[in-house]
């Protein structure tokens, strides 16, 4: 398995617009309009939008989009496999 590291000098700001670059071109690949995203995710247009241009969105919100895209298991895995960084970590992670 490969890592991706791309977020690692990446500001907050930054990897939220990536993400929802990163949506958008999944959904228009899917060839699905921002409306029909809002209806079938249940999300308001104007926060599809919103978060097609600049990233901000709840995070409910997003676990509804990336549903109605089919890609939730992506999140669903989201820091599943997040390694100690010390052995102070494994310990704590035992107690």
């Amino acid at each position: 398995m490969s890592t991706n590291f791309s977020f690692l000098s990446k500001s907050p700001g930054e990897i939220q617009k990536l993400i929802a670059e990163r949506i958008r071109t999944i959904r228009r690949r899917r060839k699905i309009s921002q409306k029909r995203l809002s209806e079938l995710s249940g999300v308001s247009l104007g926060s599809v939008k919103r978060f097609e241009q600049s990233g901000e969105i709840s995070f409910l919100s997003l676990i509804k989009i990336a549903a109605a895209l089919g890609i939730n298991k992506e999140l669903e895995h989201l820091f599943e496999d997040v390694p100690p960084l010390s052995i102070e970590e494994i310990i704590r992670e035992q107690d």
